[in-house]
């Protein structure tokens, strides 16, 4: 599946519902790093108890990333939704997380798994919006848009909203760099900006306002700045 199914899979009508049975199995690829359970701790990973609902990067104790703490501060809560786009491709909702876990892109794959880690919240049937068989319904993106090639002098005419607040010289100020970005991380990001899983009011609007054409443009430009 490429980076541009990631919303789509995670946000589809038809999205499947999650056997917690087959999500314990699910688990031993997230073994290695994470625990889930009565006795879990924190290993290379924050242990995994209490997740959904949860803000990013709030687990007491656990020195996360710049990127996953950014993420949290913009917002981002755990639900169904974000946690099937971040297990399907972690980059494409949190850029530069040190998670090393090249994803799952199966989707009944995931709905298990969380289906399984969702018996480890505290009280999953009251989590809103996160019920076991809720699925979000109005986002359908066309995995052709990563087929779209960018023009980038276009990108550059378009980027002056961007670097008055990200660094053109790739520095990071209190701002997340996106100077040398691969474009399909950019695009991802972005669409997932407009499909509201990436949490940032900010970002949430100017990517809205962008056409599919208009953010290939600025991914080509920002790629080889």
């Amino acid at each position: 599946m490429t980076l541009a199914a990631v919303i789509a899979a995670s946000t589809s009508p038809a999205a499947p519902v999650g056997d917690a049975a087959r999500g314990a199995e699910v688990f031993r690829q997230c073994a290695a790093c994470h625990e889930v359970g009565p006795q879990a701790r924190d290993r290379i990973g924050p242990h995994l108890n209490g997740l959904f609902g949860r803000p990013a990067a709030s687990h007491d104790g656990y020195r996360y990333s710049e990127s996953m703490a950014r993420a949290g501060d913009d917002g981002l809560i755990w639900t169904d939704d974000t946690l099937s786009a971040y297990i399907e491709n972690p980059r494409a909702l949190v850029s530069r997380t040190r998670m090393s876990f090249a994803g799952l892109p199966d989707a009944q794959a995931r709905a298990d798994l969380l289906a399984h880690l969702r018996r480890f919240s505290d009280n999953p049937s009251d989590i809103p919006e996160a019920e076991p068989t809720a699925r979000g319904t109005d986002h359908d993106l066309d995995p052709a848009i990563l087929a779209l090639v960018g023009d980038p002098e276009y990108g550059e005419y378009l980027s002056s909203e961007c670097v008055s607040c990200h660094q053109a010289d790739g520095s990071a100020q209190g701002i997340p760099s996106i100077t040398g970005w691969p474009t399909e991380d950019f695009v991802a990001a972005m669409h997932a900006y407009k499909a509201r899983l990436r949490p940032h009011p900010v970002m949430q609007m100017m990517a809205g306002r962008l056409s599919d054409e208009e953010i290939a443009a600025l991914a080509a430009y920002f790629k080889d700045l």
